[in-house]
C-alpha cells in the first residue's frame, strides 16, 4: 500500500544537490513516509552525531567484513557469519573462556561465494558454528579478516533457568532515503546519508534495549526487513546495492556480543546476500522462495522458536515445517512463531486482502500446533491483540480487490498534517455499492468471533487456549505507517507516535512477559502483559477478570478508553522558542503558542541528556520559570503539548531538545 503522510524533511546530512532533487521528486509524486531524523534525537547531542558521521564516512560505510551472530540450535551453540575478500583464502574463528584466547577451540570456516561489490572486490561468506558451550559462562572469540585476527569480542551464555530477549521490528536500514528505487547516481549519495541516519538510531535502540535488560538479553529477534534496498529496486538491479545497508545494520557494538534471530522480510527476500550475512540454525528447504532459503528453528532453554519465510506463499510447506519441528521438540513449554507479515496488525498493511488471506491460511496451522505467541512486523506500528482462536474467512475476496478503497479511505489529501491514525474518508452511511462492499469486508476481517474468553488477573492471562499476536513498530525510525482509522475488534492495544520502539520479553517455565518501550523517553507504550501457564490449583485463588468473546465484549470499557483516544488527534510537535537563564538557579522556557487547542504542556528537564532522573512539570501556560536548580549545571529541556479527552491525556511529540547552563 502506498503511503500518504509527509512527516519529516530530508536528513540534514544530505547534500544540497540531493535535497534539490528530493524537492523535485516530492512535487511530482506522493509524499514519502515519515522517519526519525537522527540529528534531532537526544543521543545526537554533544557532538555524538558528528563523531558518528566521521566514523561512518571513514570506516563503517566501507566495511563489508563485519561479523554477525545468530542463535545456535540450542543454548550450547552460537552461529557466526562474516565476509572476507576472496583473495584472502580460508579463514578461521577461535573461541575460549579467557580474553587471551589460550587453549582456544579453532574452527575453519565453511566458505561460499558471496558478492562482488561496486568496486569489483570479490567477497566470500564465512560460516562457523561454535558448539559445546557451557551455561552461564563468558567466552571470548576472534576471527580472521583477510588473514588478520580481530581483537577479542565477548559472548556470554545464560544459566538456562530463565531468559530475556529483545524483540524488534523492521530496522529497514536505508529506508529514510527519499530517492530509494530511483535509478540515478544521486541514489547512492542519498543512500549513504540515509543509512548513516538509520544506523545511528538502530544503535540507540539496541543500546537502550540492552540496558533495559540489565545487559542480560540472550538474543535479539527481528521480525524482518533488516535492510531497505531489494535487488529489483536497486539501480541496475545490482546485487551489491544493499551491502552498504548491511554495513549499517551490523555496525552496533551490541551485535558483536549478541546473536540476532532474523526473519525474512519482503525487502530481504530477493537477494541472496541475506543468506551470506546470516548463519541460521536448522535451516530447511521447506518455505524457501528460491533466493534466501526457507524456514528455520532454534530452541532456547524451554522455548521453541519457529522462524517462517512467508515471502514464500506455499502455506503447505510451512505446515509441514511447523509440524515436523514441533514433533521434534515436544519438551519445549513455549512455542513462538515469527513471520514478517502482520496478519493480525493494525496499521496500513493490516487490512490488505493479501495479508488477511495469509492470516486465514496460517492461523489454523498455528492453532493445530498449539502455538502460544506469533511475533510479526511489516507495519511499522505497534499492536497487541486479544487472545485469538478460530478466526476464519467469512466472505470471498481476491488479494488485491480492495486496494483502491484502502488507499481512498486513508488518503490524507494534498497538504497532509502529521497524524498517527489515518483519516476515515469512506463513511459508514455511504450509498456507493463498492464502498459498502469494502466496509462489509472490513467488518468481516475484524474477527470478533475469534476473541477468546480467558481468565485474567490484572494484565496476566492464565492458561489461554488461543494465541497472542504482536506486531512490532519500527526499531530504527527509518519509516513509519499510520494506524488504520477503525481499530479492529481483535486489537487489545496499539500505538504510533513516530518514535522507534522495542520490546523486552522475559520467559520462565510458567510465564511469558512483554514490556514495550519508546526510545525518546524510554517509557513504556503499553502496560506489562503476561501469559501464565499454571496448574488449576495454583490459580484457584486468583481473582477472575474475564475477557469475553465478541458477543459479550465490555463495550463500556471501549467507550471509556479506546474510542476517545482514537477519535482525538494528538497535538502537533511542540516548538520551544527559547530557553534562557534569567537569574540564579532558574531557567525560563517559552513555548510557541500552538495554532490548535491544547490543554497544557509537559516540561521535562534533566542534567542528563538521556533524561534520567528528570524533573517533570505540567502547566497550562506557554511560559514557565523553573527555580531551585543546580547552579552552574547544564540542563537539557524538552516540552510536549497534550489534550485532555475525558480522564485521559493525549500527548504530542516532544520538541527538539534545548540546552541551557544555569547561572551561579
Amino acid at each position: 500500500m502506498r503511503k500518504f503522510m509527509w512527516k519529516k524533511a530530508a536528513a540534514a546530512a544530505m547534500t544540497a544537490t540531493i535535497l534539490a532533487t528530493s524537492a523535485t521528486v516530492l512535487q511530482a509524486a506522493a509524499p514519502p513516509d515519515g522517519y526519525t531524523n537522527a540529528q534531532d534525537t537526544v543521543e545526537a547531542y554533544g557532538g555524538a552525531y558528528s563523531n558518528w558521521m566521521t566514523k561512518w564516512n571513514s570506516t563503517i560505510s566501507k566495511d563489508r567484513e563485519q561479523i554477525s551472530l545468530s542463535p545456535g540450535s540450542d543454548n550450547s551453540s552460537v552461529n557466526f557469519a562474516w565476509y572476507t575478500k576472496k583473495s584472502a583464502g580460508v579463514q578461521k574463528l577461535k573461541i575460549a573462556e579467557n580474553k587471551r584466547l589460550t587453549n582456544a577451540k579453532v574452527y575453519e570456516a565453511e566458505q561460499t561465494k558471496a558478492v562482488t561489490d561496486k568496486d569489483e572486490t570479490e567477497y566470500v561468506s564465512n560460516k562457523v558454528i561454535a558448539t559445546d558451550l557451557k551455561a552461564n559462562t563468558t567466552y571470548y572469540y576472534s576471527y580472521q579478516k583477510d588473514g588478520q585476527w580481530t581483537a577479542p569480542e565477548k559472548y556470554t551464555t545464560d544459566n538456562g533457568s530463565k531468559f530475556s530477549f529483545i524483540f524488534v521490528g523492521d530496522p529497514q536500514i536505508g529506508s529514510s532515503n527519499e530517492l530509494k528505487g530511483a535509478a540515478t547516481e544521486e541514489f547512492y549519495n542519498a543512500q549513504s546519508a540515509a543509512v548513516a541516519n538509520d544506523a545511528f538510531n538502530w544503535n540507540t535502540t539496541l543500546n537502550q534495549a540492552m540496558e533495559k535488560t540489565g545487559n542480560k538479553a540472550s538474543f535479539v529477534l527481528s521480525s524482518g526487513d533488516q535492510i531497505q534496498s531489494t535487488k529489483k529496486k536497486s539501480p541496475n538491479k545490482a546485487a551489491w546495492g544493499s551491502e552498504i545497508e548491511y554495513s549499517g545494520y551490523l555496525s552496533p557494538d551490541v551485535l558483536k556480543n549478541l546473536p540476532v534471530a532474523t526473519t525474512v522480510g519482503n525487502h530481504d527476500a530477493d537477494n541472496a546476500n541475506y543468506t551470506y550475512h546470516f548463519n541460521t540454525a536448522n535451516a530447511s528447504e521447506l518455505g524457501s522462495n528460491g533466493k534466501v532459503g526457507g524456514d528455520y528453528w532454534f530452541k532456547h532453554d524451554n522455548a521453541l522458536f519457529i522462524m517462517l519465510n512467508t515471502q514464500d506463499t506455499n502455506v503447505e510447506e510451512h505446515r509441514q515445517f511447523i509440524e515436523q519441528t514441533v514433533a521434534a521438540n515436544k519438551d519445549c513449554k513455549w512455542r513462538i512463531v515469527t513471520l514478517h507479515q502482520d496478519i493480525y496488525g493494525s496499521a496500513e498493511h493490516s487490512n490488505e486482502p493479501e495479508i488477511t488471506n495469509l492470516r486465514y491460511q496460517l492461523a489454523p496451522i498455528f492453532e493445530d500446533n498449539k502455538v502460544d505467541v506469533v511475533l510479526t512486523g511489516h507495519d511499522h506500528a505497534y499492536s497487541r491483540t486479544q487472545i485469538l482462536k478460530g478466526g476464519h474467512k467469512t466472505t470471498e475476496y481476491t488479494d488485491d480487490e480492495f486496494d483502491p478503497m484502502l488507499d481512498e479511505d486513508m488518503d490524507a489529501g494534498e497538504n497532509p498534517d502529521t497524524v498517527y491514525t489515518a483519516k476515515e474518508n469512506i463513511k459508514a452511511d455511504t450509498t456507493d455499492p463498492s464502498q459498502k462492499a469494502y466496509l462489509n469486508y472490513l467488518n468481516q476481517v475484524m474477527d470478533k468471533d475469534a476473541i477468546q474468553q480467558v481468565t485474567k488477573k490484572g494484565t496476566t492471562v492464565f492458561n489461554p487456549t488461543g494465541i497472542l499476536y504482536m506486531t512490532a513498530g519500527s526499531s530504527s525510525g527509518s519509516k513509519y505507517y499510520d494506524l488504520v482509522p477503525r481499530q479492529q475488534s481483535y486489537i487489545a492495544n496499539r500505538w504510533q507516535q513516530d518514535v522507534p520502539t522495542y520490546s523486552v520479553i522475559d520467559i520462565t517455565d510458567t510465564t511469558f512477559t512483554i514490556n514495550t518501550y519508546r526510545t525518546d523517553t524510554e517509557e513504556k507504550i503499553d502496560e506489562t502483559f503476561s501469559i501464565a501457564k499454571v496448574n488449576e490449583s495454583d490459580n484457584k485463588n486468583q481473582t477472575d477478570n474475564t475477557q469475553t468473546d465478541n458477543k459479550k465484549q465490555p463495550t463500556t470499557a471501549k467507550k471509556n478508553t479506546t474510542k476517545p483516544v482514537e477519535k482525538a488527534v494528538a497535538p502537533k510537535k511542540t516548538v520551544v522558542k527559547k530557553v534562557k537563564a534569567p537569574g540564579k538557579k532558574k531557567i525560563k522556557i517559552t513555548v510557541k503558542k500552538s495554532s490548535e487547542q491544547v490543554s497544557g504542556y509537559e516540561v521535562i528537564l534533566s542534567t542528563k541528556k538521556n533524561f534520567k532522573n528528570a524533573k517533570k512539570i505540567t502547566t497550562k501556560k506557554n511560559v514557565v520559570t523553573v527555580k531551585k536548580l543546580k547552579a552552574g549545571k547544564k540542563y537539557f529541556v524538552k516540552v510536549r503539548a497534550f489534550k485532555k479527552v475525558g480522564n485521559k491525556k493525549i500527548y504530542g511529540n516532544y520538541s527538539t531538545v534545548k540546552k541551557v547552563i544555569v547561572k551561579k
